[in-house]
C-alpha cells in the first residue's frame, strides 16, 4: 500500500496514522509517477485536482485550463490528498467513506 501526499498536510498526517504499514511518498519532495495520476484521472475524474488549494490560486487562468494529468504533473501538490494506492484499489481523500473502504472505521 502506497499513501500519496505532503508530509506538512494535517489530513495526511492523520492517514499515516491510520495506516502506520504503508509506504508515504511527498508528492512535493517525490511526486507521483505519472502512471499513477493516469490512472487515478481515470478512476477520480476532476475530483482528483484540489481546486481550493493555495497552488490553485496560484495559477493563472492560461494554466488552470490546461489537461489536469499535464497540471498535476507539473504542480504535484494539486492533487487532492492523500491518495492511497493498495494494488488496483485507489482511494482518494480521508472522509469516512475512504477509511470504511480501507478497512481503517
Amino acid at each position: 500500500m502506497i499513501l500519496y501526499g505532503l508530509s506538512t498536510c494535517d489530513t495526511c498526517r492523520k492517514a499515516r496514522k491510520a495506516l502506520p504499514h504503508a509506504d508515504f511518498v511527498d508528492v512535493r519532495a517525490d511526486g507521483v509517477p505519472r502512471d499513477v495520476l493516469a490512472a487515478a484521472q481515470d478512476r477520480f475524474g476532476d475530483a482528483l485536482v484540489n481546486t481550493r488549494s493555495t497552488t490553485w490560486r496560484g495559477l493563472s487562468e492560461a494554466e488552470r485550463a490546461r489537461p489536469p494529468l499535464n497540471l498535476l504533473v507539473d504542480h504535484p501538490t494539486l492533487m487532492k490528498r492523500p491518495l492511497v494506492v493498495d494494488g488496483s484499489r485507489m482511494v482518494l481523500g480521508w472522509d469516512r467513506a475512504a477509511q470504511a473502504e480501507l478497512g481503517v472505521v
